[in-house]
């Protein structure tokens, strides 16, 4: 199985930041994929990310180098939280993750493994937990690939006290142990035979 770690947004993207300017999505979410993947690798599992450039790459594109996969492989795509986009500290908190409305049985399965995690650190906020655990958007990364696809949103940029966790050591081990511990309980349930 390859595991491919999508890092949400460019450099260029505007208005993907805290108000304060200290986090920026583009830069975070790179940092979390290339733990993410080292992390994976180091555990023996094939894991890489989607996106090297450093620019914003169009959705059409994540979308045709996903399904470029022949063999079995989940996209996993990592973003940060937003309330508004009026450069001001909102009261949203938590972990999210997102699946097409399209949505296989495992992509199901795997946004349900990462919503637990969240649960299991104290990660989820002020966010309202859906019954299947897992929040459902028309998103083009989840609905245009091939194979079991999620959506993440490591908590909220605008969010003070989100932002607090999301600049210190121990709350980016948090949520990049979030990510390797529901990707690798999704390989034991599917792939630990193969």
């Amino acid at each position: 199985m390859t595991i491919l770690i999508d890092n949400g947004h460019g450099r260029e993207t505007p208005g993907k930041r805290s108000p304060d300017g200290q986090i920026k999505e583009y830069e975070y979410t790179r940092e979390m994929a290339q733990t993410i993947v080292s992390r994976l690798n180091s555990l023996g599992l094939s894991a890489q990310r989607l996106v090297m450039e450093n620019h914003d790459v169009p959705l059409s594109e994540r979308c045709r180098r996903a399904n470029e996969y022949k063999d079995n492989h989940i996209l996993v795509s990592l973003h940060l939280n937003a309330a508004g986009a009026d450069g001001k500290w909102h009261n949203a908190s938590g972990f999210s993750c997102f699946i097409a409305n399209n949505a296989s049985e495992r992509s199901k399965w795997l946004a349900k493994a990462f919503t637990e995690q969240a649960i299991q650190l104290n990660l989820i906020g002020n966010r309202h937990i859906p019954p299947n655990k897992t929040w459902v958007q028309n998103l083009a990364i989840c609905r245009d690939t091939t194979c079991p696809a999620v959506l993440t949103e490591s908590l909220f940029m605008d969010n003070l006290s989100d932002a607090a966790i999301l600049l210190s050591d121990n709350g980016f081990k948090a949520i990049t142990d979030l990510h390797v511990n529901a990707i690798l309980s999704y390989f034991e349930k599917f792939h630990k035979q193969s």
